[in-house]
């Protein structure tokens, strides 16, 4: 058989508040980096690691997009499209956690759309612990040089944390995803820059020895990125920080029941 362009990661996420108080927390991480045409391939070459069925780790595209399990090639070239950005020879990777046991809660999901082999814009996938998501669509500017960062950025339209307002904008920061992982938010609002959040990692072969060194070294993962989500939180509010209410966005995509 040969070999996947799909991969995974092995990494950190951190995320460091500066106002009104400093506040910082990294915590360990794996991602997959799938690239979706390879979907109906991946179960030939792994055991550990299932597409839209039950496995010790899985991948479900009803966690994604439209969340009702139909294809996400489609929709993500829509949503790039309804931006001007139409690639001749499309292809999109996508860089996500996958289910452990059945269960995720990704934040953010980042597709990666390519016309051949160069990079012609982004898809950010957003979403909250109340179930909903939004979706930030920007292009990448043609760079002759590709250690050059992307860099783009975008006003934030979306309920995230409790403890941010609304009036906030989002500059996102990355290399593409080659040996290394290298991405960076930085959200500012009008006092300054409020949050700057990370995501780092080392490429592996997405093949069932490193799945199961990755569960071995965190079996737990996907509960632990929504209990720090809550237990973060709570370490803010005994800090003193300010309280923003979510107002109810009902057109929001929601998680199919």
């Amino acid at each position: 058989m040969s070999e996947l362009r799909s991969c995974l990661y092995r990494g950190r996420i951190m995320h460091h508040r500066r106002l009104p108080f400093e506040h910082r927390f990294v915590y360990r991480v794996f991602s997959l980096l799938l690239d979706l045409d390879e979907l109906p391939i991946l179960e030939r070459h792994l055991r550990l690691l299932s597409v839209d069925r039950p496995n010790l780790l899985s991948f479900h595209q009803r966690d994604h997009g439209p969340r009702d399990g139909s294809p996400l090639l489609p929709w993500a070239l829509e949503r790039l499209a309804e931006k001007g950005i139409v690639p001749e020879r499309p292809r999109i990777r996508l860089l996500c956690f996958p289910r452990i046991l059945g269960y995720v809660f990704d934040p953010l999901s980042i597709y990666f759309g390519y016309d051949g082999e160069r990079l012609v814009g982004v898809v950010y996938e957003v979403k909250n612990t109340f179930g909903e998501q939004t979706t930030y669509v920007l292009p990448a500017a043609p760079r002759h040089d590709l250690r050059i960062p992307v860099a783009h950025g975008c006003p934030k339209s979306f309920y995230v944390s409790p403890f941010i307002p609304m009036q906030a904008h989002y500059a996102f920061r990355f290399r593409e995803p080659g040996e290394r992982l290298a991405f960076a938010i930085r959200e500012t609002v009008a006092e300054g820059t409020q949050l700057v959040a990370s995501h780092t990692g080392e490429r592996r072969p997405l093949d069932d020895r490193e799945l199961l060194r990755c569960l071995l070294r965190d079996p737990l993962m996907t509960l632990k990125v929504i209990a720090g989500i809550h237990w973060e939180a709570a370490r803010l509010w005994l800090k003193g920080a300010r309280y923003f209410p979510r107002e109810v966005e009902p057109s929001r995509p929601r998680a199919a029941p």
